[in-house]
């Protein structure tokens, strides 16, 4: 019989520069029509973000936006220090027997990359089996909990650490118009780290299930640009996620929304939360821990679900024996599920 795999525990680190005031009055300047800026003014208003986090100052580089190469070199410099930062608050003693290392991003790349470095790092065991889930966007943290989940089934004496880490703001563009505006105006940047294992406490994960949305692979994109990364984030997003919930919510949810007790859906903004309560007829307060995140933080691509579930596990207790169902989208427009159980 396969072991029953755990999320025993998760750590997280944001950088120190709250940087969503300065680029609020950034875009609104950016934004040269006034029509377009009071839209944004007026949408801003109703995001629910207070606080995003960067690292680097807003106006870091001065009035020229930096080149593909100097975004690359800040990410590899400062994104190893915010993992770090993550992996601390885990608890470095937890580290001890760690047998696998999964990665997820999709702000940068090198090579030796963050896998390698987090290896020397923490003195850990050399012949660790690393894998590095790459380019996923938002959903990503959910892909590499259940590859996670697939190490610990096949061998119960498996300890896997996941990390999560989203630099979001080195890809800041100047906006040219009101979407593109509202995309910078959301993410910041974030780190989770957690550990996985057939240790029964924190999280059971009991299942994964995996939708493809129809007519929606444009919705969302992230592309290489010539200075840095360029996302569309299409407005209709919430939408489109919306009627996938109402057509078909329990393939989507793998299993019936009814037998969920607590939920953690990943804040791709308060248009997507509003979404998903909207569409499955949920009770006010049901996404409590996705709309605290949002406020604090912004959304942090990967990291941020992983933001959710660390709430909900800081109150376990309250929930304990609960059902609970995660859910995360992305580029696709892809929606990745997590069932799981409340254990301690």
């Amino acid at each position: 019989m396969a072991a029953r795999a755990y999320l025993n525990r998760i750590g997280t680190a944001v950088p120190d520069h709250d940087v969503h005031a300065g680029y609020v009055a950034y875009a609104r300047e950016a934004l040269g029509d006034t029509r377009a800026r009071r839209s944004f003014e007026r949408l801003l208003a109703r995001a629910q973000i207070d606080h995003r986090y960067a690292v680097v100052p807003f106006g870091f580089y001065g009035g020229a936006l930096p080149d593909m190469g100097m975004r690359m070199r800040a990410y590899e410099e400062r994104g190893l220090a915010l993992a770090e930062r993550a992996i601390e608050a885990l608890g470095v003693e937890r580290l001890r027997g760690t047998t696998h290392l999964i990665v997820t991003t999709c702000t940068g790349f090198y090579a030796p990359g963050l896998d390698v470095q987090l290896v020397s790092r923490f003195g850990l065991d050399p012949r660790i089996e690393r894998t590095i889930v790459g380019f996923m966007g938002c959903y990503a943290a959910v892909s590499a909990l259940k590859l996670a989940r697939h190490v610990v089934r096949s061998d119960e004496r498996a300890r896997v650490l996941v990390v999560n880490l989203e630099v979001c703001s080195l890809h800041l563009q100047r906006p040219a118009d009101l979407e593109q505006a509202l995309g910078f105006s959301i993410f910041g940047d974030g780190c989770a780290a957690s550990l996985v294992s057939a240790e029964a406490a924190g999280l059971a994960l009991d299942s994964f299930a995996s939708t493809l949305i129809p007519e929606s692979v444009d919705e969302i994109t992230w592309r290489i640009g010539k200075l840095g990364f360029d996302m569309r984030l299409s407005l209709d997003v919430p939408r489109k996620i919306a009627a996938a919930l109402a057509q078909d919510p329990s393939g989507v949810l793998g299993g019936a929304p009814g037998d969920v007790d607590v939920w953690a859906v990943h804040p791709g903004g308060r248009a997507v939360l509003d979404a998903v309560e909207d569409a499955l007829g949920l009770a006010g307060g049901a996404l409590d821990y996705s709309r605290d995140v949002l406020r604090a933080f912004g959304n942090m691509s990967s990291a941020t679900i992983v933001f959710v579930l660390a709430r909900l596990l800081e109150r376990a207790r309250e929930s304990r024996d609960a059902a609970g169902c995660a859910l995360a989208f992305g580029p696709g427009m892809i929606c990745e599920t997590m069932r799981f159980s409340v254990v301690s």
